[in-house]
């Protein structure tokens, strides 16, 4: 690791930063020295805007990946080189007009059924039956599931904003669980990577979920946090209370939660007019 490298990551590691945090700074410095083929700290104002642009008008990222990247930039070149100023900058987020996507309950079942390695599918499992965020999952570990027939829980400790809380326990997922527990017998974390005694990195997460939809022909995958979405909006459809999703979901605001939670078009057809319903 460069001493360039390596003060970033103490720094980021004494303010803090979540590990999920850590990782995509870094990914967005690697970006753009590759990109220049030049150590950042040999790069100008100018060269990191030029970038910025080629992120947005070339490769056409999403807004929120473009978001990470300038804030890995600021973070490094304000707090690690000490820029007295920073001059470059994206441009506002602009309102979303698109119906947020949302995966079929046929879709869910395919993907979650694709893999054929028992660890990959609890993993996937986990993720739509909890609505655990890629990091989240990555980083349980054994003692955080809590299968008591009356407490069906999921302890998540440091999620989002540093919170803990606690999630619902899928029956289906527990006895997926069970059966990967007692195939690979996990160490300190509950999905490992290559070292067992590491978790698993969002990336690995991230490939195990498109080769998932790749299986199970499920061309439209939108990230892994998509099964996620789908938790809620599925839980929702269930008739379970707003409040409760938000709990679950671990978000500050009511209204992040119903930013989640969007009506598919199979449920919209199955529901009854109140007047039908009147005898």
């Amino acid at each position: 690791m460069s001493p360039l490298r390596s003060r970033f990551c103490e720094y980021m590691i004494l303010r803090g930063f979540s590990p999920r945090t850590q990782e995509s700074y870094l990914h967005a410095m690697i970006e753009l020295s590759r990109y220049y083929r030049r150590s950042p700290d040999q790069l100008s104002n100018e060269d990191i805007q030029s970038f910025l642009i080629h992120i947005i008008s070339v490769r056409g990222l999403a807004w929120s990946t473009i978001n990470v990247y300038f804030s890995a930039y600021r973070c490094f070149y304000e707090k690690v080189l000490l820029w007295d100023r920073t001059a470059f900058n994206i441009p506002p987020r602009g309102r979303s007009h698109h119906r947020p996507f949302v995966l079929s309950r046929q879709a869910v079942t395919q993907i979650l059924q694709a893999p054929c390695n028992l660890k990959h599918r609890a993993l996937l499992a986990m993720v739509y039956g909890s609505g655990l965020r890629v990091s989240e999952v990555c980083r349980l570990r054994p003692h955080h599931i809590e299968s008591a027939p009356d407490r069906m829980m999921v302890r998540v400790e440091e999620g989002k904003g540093h919170k803990d809380r606690y999630t619902i326990l899928s029956q289906a997922a527990l006895d997926i669980l069970r059966n990967y527990w007692r195939a690979y017998r996990p160490g300190p974390w509950l999905f490992f990577g290559r070292d067992k005694l590491k978790p698993m990195d969002s990336g690995s997460a991230l490939h195990i979920y498109n080769q998932a939809c790749s299986r199970a022909g499920v061309t439209e995958a939108h990230g892994i946090h998509s099964l996620r979405h789908a938790f809620a909006t599925h839980l929702m459809e269930n008739g379970v209370p707003l409040f409760t999703i938000k709990r679950w979901m671990g978000h500050s605001a009511l209204t992040t939660t119903a930013g989640y939670c969007h009506v598919t078009s199979e449920h919209l057809r199955s529901v009854v007019s109140p007047l039908d319903s009147l005898s």
